[in-house]
């Protein structure tokens, strides 16, 4: 498929976070573009200020009419159901569809392609890799899964010759990739519902990894079973993040590499998770060649990505924070962090479960991870995808958390119950649809300020 053929570019599913990092690409280099989603969100509300015409009814007759077979290229996310009417238009007219994913092998295929994989870390990693190679002058462009702070937007730079992807590990996404240099930060189970087995995600991630020959050119932690160069905090590795320290609110830190030791890095983003996200940026970028003062002063001018460990207010006497995170393991780096920065003080966590299937996948972990924080408010199971499954509900869930300072609140409560709280630090997580409430959320609590 040659894209410099199509004039046009239509995305069934528009608003989400990776589609829409395409949608901005592609009506970067000029061609047209527009979509359809399910329901308006911020990001629809940014791509329509950009001039992209998206709307949110499934009505074949408002596909634009110069859209013919001949220019156009369609690009869905798995999440559109197949009775989809514009879907099936498109199908029953023979025009050239293709997965997201699809799209980013086509992209990257002519490129220097980096690519990070992991069930986390990936945008938080993808970001700062694709600062870095900006910051340093690479011809690069980044397609990140989250809104990067220092950019505004999910994609970073404009270059034609190199590229930044987030490997999804989803549907299985990430085997149309053609990496250069690539990463594998975790590979904890997640995507039951798609993969059925821990096993079979893990037989994924082992053949995603298998496209990168030169092992040299492949980072993991060294906890994973794959061969590649490893790399850690406090510990022995090919690239090693020690003498760890925090100074005024950020990680202060050395990298031994195989060729140098890096003296002296300052990054912003707080929990261990995070500077292991970072420290696999800096290895993939130190392989590329990018300079270390290069390196350096990109690390530290990351300002991070909305929704991960966000700060929206902090105060002396109010600290909150939004963040994405959707699974136990990330529950638990979210927690670690805070502990870290605030030691001793109350914590309030608002929880809203992403996904039936995940939530009884992950109910126990759930539970544990949730149950570190002195208050938790949690809310109603937010489906996306699914349809709701016999017995798998929020009252089910909690009453498998050991917390007792515990309880459900429905959406329409939650800013009331928020600001009651006497917690001096909350945290909003999760992947639905509770981050367009950060906004409000932010509101009401800076009227107790």
């Amino acid at each position: 498929m040659n894209l410099n053929q199509i004039q046009n570019v239509y995305f069934i599913g528009i608003g989400g976070i990776g589609m829409s990092a395409l949608a901005r690409y592609f009506k970067y280099i000029g061609k047209q573009v527009s979509g359809y989603d399910k329901t308006p969100s911020m990001l629809t509300s940014e791509l329509i200020e950009s001039g992209i015409d998206i709307h949110f009814e499934d009505n074949i007759n408002l596909i634009p009419n110069d859209y013919y077979v001949e220019n156009t290229l369609v690009i869905f996310t798995p999440a559109v159901p197949k009775t989809h009417s514009e879907w099936n238009y498109f199908i029953e007219r023979n025009y050239e569809i293709k997965k997201r994913a699809e799209v980013l092998g086509i992209i990257t295929k002519d490129t220097f392609s980096f690519a990070v994989a992991g069930t986390h870390g990936k945008t938080t990693t993808s970001s700062i890799l694709g600062h870095i190679l900006y910051e340093s002058g690479a011809d690069v462009t980044a397609f990140v899964g989250g809104i990067v702070e220092n950019y505004n937007s999910n994609l970073i730079g404009n270059g034609k010759t190199v590229t930044v992807v987030e490997a999804d590990e989803f549907d299985r996404s990430f085997l149309h990739l053609h990496p250069n240099i690539a990463c594998v930060t975790s590979m904890d189970a997640d995507h039951l519902d798609i993969y059925g087995t821990s096993d079979a995600i893990q037989a994924s991630f082992v053949e995603f990894a298998s496209k990168v020959e030169d092992k040299s050119k492949l980072f993991i932690t060294k906890e994973l079973p794959l061969e590649g160069v490893q790399c850690a905090i406090n510990e022995d590795a090919v690239y090693k993040a020690y003498n760890v320290r925090i100074e005024d609110g950020s990680y202060v830190f050395d990298v031994q590499t195989p060729s140098e030791i890096m003296k002296d890095l300052r990054f912003g983003l707080p929990g261990k998770h995070n500077l292991m996200n970072g420290l696999m940026a800096i290895a993939m970028a130190k392989t590329y060649g990018t300079p270390t003062d290069a390196i350096a002063k990109a690390i530290a001018s990351f300002n991070g990505i909305r929704r991960r460990f966000s700060y929206q207010i902090k105060s002396e006497k109010l600290v909150y924070i939004d963040d994405y995170a959707h699974h136990p393991t990330e529950i638990n780096a979210v927690h670690q962090a805070v502990r870290e920065l605030y030691p001793g003080r109350k914590v309030l966590a608002v929880f809203q479960p992403h996904l039936f299937s995940r939530t009884r996948d992950f109910a126990d972990g759930f539970a544990e991870s949730l149950s570190q924080f002195d208050e938790v408010f949690l809310m109603d199971i937010y489906p996306a995808r699914e349809l709701p499954m016999e017995g798998i509900t929020s009252p089910w869930l909690l009453e498998k958390m050991t917390n007792s300072n515990k309880k459900i609140v429905a959406k329409e409560d939650l800013l009331a119950e928020i600001k009651a709280s006497d917690a001096p630090i909350i945290v909003t997580i999760g992947a639905g649809d509770i981050g367009e409430m950060v906004p409000s959320i932010k509101k009401r609590l800076n009227e107790n300020i």
